[in-house]
């Protein structure tokens, strides 16, 4: 079972990554930005996964020293991370509408001053 979540970030962080690098349309930049994004959220949990342990819930179990529990943590900072990526898709889609409408286009390539350098 771990190696299959490993496989899919490695999978996830690398489609991620090629469409960075290779399309020109700024919508799908943004789209493999969060694509990339899933792929560390995914790559945290994973690491912080422990067999046969409970969910962090503070109980008054009677058993509750023998109980082996997730760390609180991970999950925190996964949480946090979902804020912060909404918040920047946001601003990035925003930046995406104000460069089509001054240039019409999200093409990269077609961006007003931007010469190729041959």
């Amino acid at each position: 079972m771990d190696l299959v979540l490993y496989i899919t970030v490695v999978l996830l962080i690398g489609f991620g990554l090629f469409a960075m690098m290779f399309k020109k349309n700024l919508i799908k930049i943004v789209i493999a930005l969060n694509v990339i994004e899933a792929g560390v959220n995914l790559f945290l949990i994973a690491l912080s996964y422990i067999p046969n342990s409970t969910a962090p819930i503070f109980t008054m179990a009677p058993e509750l020293e023998k109980l082996s529990m997730v760390l609180p943590t991970t999950q925190a900072l996964i949480l946090t991370n979902i804020v912060i990526g909404l918040a920047t898709t946001a601003l990035m889609m925003t930046f995406a509408i104000i460069t089509y409408k001054n240039n019409n286009t999200v093409d990269v390539r077609r961006l007003k001053g931007i010469e190729e350098n041959d």
